[in-house]
């Protein structure tokens, strides 16, 4: 999942460069490259800044957007179950 994030990331970042994208978002410019060579992850806090200046969803940069197997959706009510 780094890594998915990682590309993520480095495809939004487009032509910017890495300091005008960490100082834009608050971060230090290692703690970006660290993300965007998926050797870590950022902390919740820090998704959300990242997150509000790419004018994306935190489930649309930081997570899975495919349904794991494991779940499924009742269809007899609005809740998700593990199985």
């Amino acid at each position: 999942m780094k890594e998915l994030i990682a590309k993520r990331l480095i495809r939004l970042r487009g032509e910017a460069s890495r300091e005008e994208t960490a100082n834009a978002i608050g971060i230090s410019i290692s703690a970006l490259q660290m993300y965007e060579n998926a050797q870590r992850v950022p902390k919740d806090e820090i998704k959300v800044k990242i997150a509000a200046h790419y004018k994306q969803s935190v489930q649309t940069i930081f997570f899975d957007l495919e349904p794991h197997e494991t779940c499924f959706l009742n269809k007899n009510s609005a809740t998700q179950e593990v199985i």
